[in-house]
């Protein structure tokens, strides 16, 4: 059981935080994900709390080396919530730790990765490319912070579950849930936006005859102006939600799909 006087320090929090964050991908598996990196981040919070006994300290590694997986910036606020419960309860919390990230990781997992692998980077990745592609440096700046911060961001995470614990997560869950929604409308509508100026995509022939000529581009900007780049859109988002179509297989169908319809002069 751990002790009074190993109580966990703050510097302590933040080396365990940060060691997580550069080895939670360590020995990736398709057995175990990502236990190994959960084990070496709070292996010096295991030497402290089971040093003195050896076979809680094997016990202990090996509990913690067990199946894992999650948002990787999550597992820094379940390592928290994890090391909190350790620190008051030691030895005897082995079970309530294996039921509480068996719980947590899941649910997290869905959560973080739209909210930083999928809106993050949505957002700030298409407003910083955009920029980039018209030649200003503000989009590289704009890309460098957004990941600084997230990074910091990300360390903060298991001191505040430590300092929160379980509560943390039943207490927020409903607001995390309402946020994580206004999140992707805000991804979407600035996809949306984008569409027009990052997708450069016309329809050059021109349909003659008698005399008449019959510009294709003009009639479909009289229907809906980027009416074309929109449809690519759509097309790859249909093609990506096929079972025998991943993104690879997406992209080579577009860029085969392009070029034919450049040489035909369909496309432009």
């Amino acid at each position: 059981m751990a002790m009074s006087n190993q109580k966990l320090t703050k510097q302590e929090l933040n080396a365990i935080s940060w060691r997580y964050i550069l080895g939670s991908q360590l020995n990736w598996n398709y057995e175990r994900m990502m236990s190994s990196g959960y084990l070496y981040g709070i292996l010096p919070v295991l030497k402290k709390f089971y040093g003195h006994d050896e076979q809680q300290f094997q016990d202990m590694m090996r509990t913690h080396n067990q199946f894992f997986n999650t948002n990787a910036i999550f597992g820094n606020l379940i390592m928290g919530i994890d090391v909190a419960i350790e620190e008051q309860d030691g030895y005897k919390a082995k079970d309530t730790i294996v039921a509480l990230k068996t719980a947590l990781m899941g649910s997290l997992a869905g959560v973080g990765d739209s909210l930083f692998h999928v809106i993050w980077g949505t957002i700030f990745g298409s407003v910083a490319g955009t920029l980039a592609q018209n030649g200003s440096v503000v989009g590289c700046v704009i890309w460098i912070i957004a990941n600084i911060a997230l990074l910091f961001g990300r360390a903060a995470l298991l001191p505040l579950g430590y300092k929160q614990g379980v509560k943390l997560v039943t207490t927020l869950k409903d607001k995390l849930s309402a946020f994580t929604n206004a999140a992707t409308v805000l991804g979407i509508t600035v996809i949306g936006a984008l569409i027009p100026s990052v997708i450069k995509a016309t329809v050059p022939f021109v349909y003659k005859k008698d005399g008449v000529e019959l510009v294709i581009q003009d009639t479909l900007d009289a229907i809906l102006p980027s009416l074309v780049p929109i449809l690519l859109v759509l097309l790859t988002y249909w093609m990506l939600g096929q079972k025998n179509l991943n993104s690879t297989r997406v992209i080579w169908i577009i860029l085969i799909l392009s070029i034919a319809l450049s040489a035909f002069g369909i496309l432009g």
